[in-house]
């Protein structure tokens, strides 16, 4: 059976690797799923797509294993265009748009189905920290996290990746990764994108547009957002005071 390293770039999964080699534990492959926002740009922003690249290499020459990078066939706009068959939901003969807040097709399509293919038969290694017990529900006996087993905590990880070079540059502005049109992503996050990456910004404007499905669950739009952020930027209303949607209104 192989032994497979599912990997984030996040600090829990790159030091997951150490303690695989610490521990003499088995591994064949080391796996990520690279996702697409479109068929030219990829989820993750410029920095994280450059800490990759460096990261592959000290992994090469760490663990003598390359890390292989796949993906959906398809991209997360061809998924958000994709016309809904369901007999039973409510938009049906509409396109998808933005995922729902609970039970997103986008994780599904473009992650987890993506890993499911590889992991039949297979044991998988995942990055859960020791003193993450909220999620210890996703394990088991084919899918496995050395640093439970060892007692690796976030703080561990996160520690050992500065010394070897190995922290992500997402930790500088989020507590945790994850792609640029994230609908879970915090206000934060969206004010950085919108003022640091303005061509995704307004490929998430175009995409506004176009969804049937809000993106938040409480009604918010991309476009609320955007008259928020440019009304800070114009003095029109603070951005560090507590804030209410009524103060755009």
């Amino acid at each position: 059976m192989e032994h497979i390293a599912s990997i984030s770039y996040g600090k829990d999964s790159l030091a997951m690797l150490e303690v695989i080699r610490r521990h003499g534990l088995p591994i064949d492959r080391i796996v990520h799923v690279e996702i697409m926002a479109t068929k030219e740009i990829p989820a993750d922003l410029p920095p994280m797509m450059e800490f990759k690249r460096k990261a592959d290499e000290i992994i090469k020459e760490k663990y003598g294993i390359k890390v292989e990078h796949i993906s959906a066939p398809r991209t997360y706009e061809e998924y958000f265009y994709s016309v809904c068959r369901g007999e039973k939901s409510r938009n049906r003969g509409k396109i998808y748009g933005f995922p729902l807040q609970k039970g997103n097709w986008c994780n599904a399509r473009l992650k987890v189905g993506v890993l499911d293919k590889i992991q039949r038969n297979a044991i998988t290694y995942i990055g859960i920290a020791a003193d993450e017990p909220k999620r210890f529900h996703n394990l088991s006996e084919t899918k496995r996290s050395p640093l439970v087993e060892y007692g690796w905590t976030e703080a561990m990880c996160r520690k050992w990746c500065e010394e070897n070079d190995l922290l992500s540059p997402i930790y500088t502005t989020a507590a945790r990764g994850g792609c640029w049109f994230c609908h879970n992503q915090s206000v934060a996050q969206l004010r950085l994108l919108r003022k640091n990456y303005p061509e995704y910004w307004a490929i998430l404007l175009k995409w506004d547009a176009d969804s049937p499905v809000t993106f938040k669950a409480n009604g918010r739009t991309v476009r609320d957002f955007d008259r928020r952020f440019s009304m800070e930027e114009q003095g029109l209303i603070p951005e560090n005071t507590k804030f209410n949607w009524r103060m755009i209104l």
